[in-house]
């Protein structure tokens, strides 16, 4: 039977929940114990998928095709473990599967509350798929005292009933703040947080400190003596150089072992480490550095492509250089077009990521253009492989008007939206005019590689399978006018409908892919695009 960690966070937001239950997870996997981590978010929305991601950041895609939370991007790179759409779940996304269920009767015309029918929904969710592994940590978004949490930490109260005594473990997340006029660490917030869950029913087992400055033994005593907890499970949380020095930052803080303890085992050994002092080793002690130009449309918030920015990371843990990243905002190259060489001249390499809407689109096209003529290395992901196939169409192969029917109407479709295509399940289809929501091809796809092409070189093989998140295609009857211009379509849908990736063969490294590889990497394990992305630009460093 599984054993379930419930993880809360008070006083405020963003304090690292998902990173702290992600750590938790690594130690618990390095002690050869099995974890599985879900995330409960409060809002209304059905999945993160139609949110801007100045609202909500990146979105996370699974290979079975759910749209979810980015932190379950940090529990699969701490833990190689892949999420799945039972990993996350929103208010948004039981309130309508129980509305659709009292519309077809199956309350049997009984009133739909609260309790027991959300709670109900809720339990039942957190113990879906769960008899494969020793430990469920499921993680509460938001904050203890958010009137849209309340039914989830109800469900916690409720459940940890249900699994019985030894069963489950709470951990609560807080903040404990530095007063610079004063000069000291604050204990009250953490009280009142405390006290506030407690309320509801639940008592912590440990408590998470995030703080700026050490905290004093007296000030652990002190929340130990309030809050109800063993001295001992007072676990402090100070801001690490690197998310990936987190295990061992909370290890070193005995967080493991207090949560082993809470479940009434004793930890024994300390656990072997050896991959995160390996990654850390490499972050801290680079051989050189690189300097990556992402020229995207929503570089105000890094949240949006927090994935990527890892996943460029990783690329340089392969290589042990450290990987600097300009993030240039592609309106102001449409803008003012004298400045892309301004701008991207100093770099190494120049990566435009996924998006969506036209904003932004020229500028990206100009860094396309910039890259093919300099030879400088060029990774385009989804929307940036779409504009390297327009930039091709526009500006070596003679179709001037070649866009993309996202922008609207054009007489030289390069892109644009596949209405039929083939999945695992079967045949699927969707229509211009449908939902926003749940309506691109999404997940996991396979595809097969040409068998001399640099993308079979850098996989080490001809069949691969990616992560989807888009609704536009290109249009692979443009393919000959693309590949007389030296675009190859290096990379094919096993129906050959589908160009899933392109390529220069006589550029230093130029590569499109219409998936997205930075869902798969991890820092243990890097995704051999960016590995070799990053290699391109170590080259590329040493010409300039």
């Amino acid at each position: 039977m599984a054993r379930f960690i419930f993880i809360t966070g008070g006083v405020v937001s963003s304090l690292g929940k998902g990173l702290m239950a992600a750590s938790l997870a690594a130690l618990l996997q390095a002690r050869g114990y099995s974890v599985r981590i879900r995330k409960f978010d409060p809002y209304l929305n059905v999945d993160p998928g139609t949110m801007s991601p100045y609202q909500h950041g990146e979105v996370y895609v699974t290979d079975d095709g759910a749209e979810t939370d980015l932190d379950l991007g940090h529990y699969e790179r701490f833990t190689g473990v892949a999420s799945r759409q039972s990993d996350n779940i929103t208010s948004g996304r039981i309130y309508q599967q129980i509305i659709q269920r009292e519309r077809r009767g199956d309350y049997l015309g009984a009133t739909v509350q609260v309790i027991p029918h959300v709670t109900d929904a809720i339990k039942a969710f957190a113990l879906d798929q769960t008899e494969d592994v020793d430990f469920v940590l499921c993680e509460i978004g938001g904050t203890v005292g958010d009137i849209e949490s309340l039914p989830f930490i109800e469900a916690i109260r409720q459940l940890r009933n249900d699994l019985g005594r030894g069963n489950s473990v709470s951990i609560h997340l807080t903040l404990v703040p530095y007063i610079a006029a004063a000069g000291e660490l604050k204990t009250k917030p953490t009280q009142h947080s405390v006290r506030e869950l407690a309320a509801l029913g639940v008592q912590p087992d440990v408590l998470v400190c995030r703080c700026e400055h050490p905290l004093p033994q007296s000030e652990r005593d002190k929340i130990a003596q309030f809050c109800n907890v063993r001295k001992e499970a007072v676990i402090p949380a100070l801001d690490a150089k690197s998310i990936y020095g987190v295990p061992m930052q909370y290890h070193a803080e005995g967080l493991d072992s207090e949560v082993l303890r809470a479940f009434g085992e004793e930890p024994g050994a300390a656990p072997p480490l050896d991959r995160w002092i390996d990654i850390m080793d490499r972050l801290h002690n680079p051989e050189g550095e690189v300097t990556i130009g992402v020229v995207g449309k929503y570089v105000g918030l890094q949240d949006a492509y927090k994935s990527l920015t890892e996943a460029l990371v990783h690329g340089g843990i392969a290589n042990r250089v450290k990987v600097r990243i300009n993030w240039l905002d592609a309106e102001l190259f449409a803008a003012n077009p004298a400045d892309v060489a301004a701008m991207l001249e100093p770099v190494h390499g120049i990566l435009v990521p996924g998006g969506f809407g036209e904003r932004g689109s020229e500028g990206k096209i100009s860094s396309v253009q910039f890259a093919r003529e300099r030879r400088v290395p060029f990774f385009g992901i989804c929307l940036g492989m779409q504009m390297a196939c327009i930039e091709g169409a526009r500006n070596l192969a003679g179709i001037a008007s070649a866009s993309t029917t996202e922008f609207g109407e054009t007489d030289e479709p390069v892109v644009g939206l596949i209405t039929e295509w083939m999945s695992p399940e079967g045949l699927e289809s969707r229509h211009a005019d449908g939902d926003l929501g749940g309506t691109m091809r999404l997940g996991a796809y396979d595809a097969k590689l040409g068998g001399n092409s640099r993308a079979a070189t850098i996989y080490g093989g001809t069949e691969i399978s990616e992560r989807h998140r888009h609704r536009y295609e290109v249009n692979v009857h443009y393919r000959e006018a693309l590949e007389k211009q030296g675009l190859i379509f290096s990379g094919l849908s096993p129906d050959g409908e589908l160009p899933e990736i392109v390529e220069r063969p006589d550029h230093p490294w130029f590569v499109g892919v219409q998936f997205h590889p930075e869902l798969k990497s991890k820092p243990f394990a890097p995704h051999p695009l960016f590995a070799s992305f990053i290699e391109a630009a170590v080259a590329q460093s040493r010409l300039v």
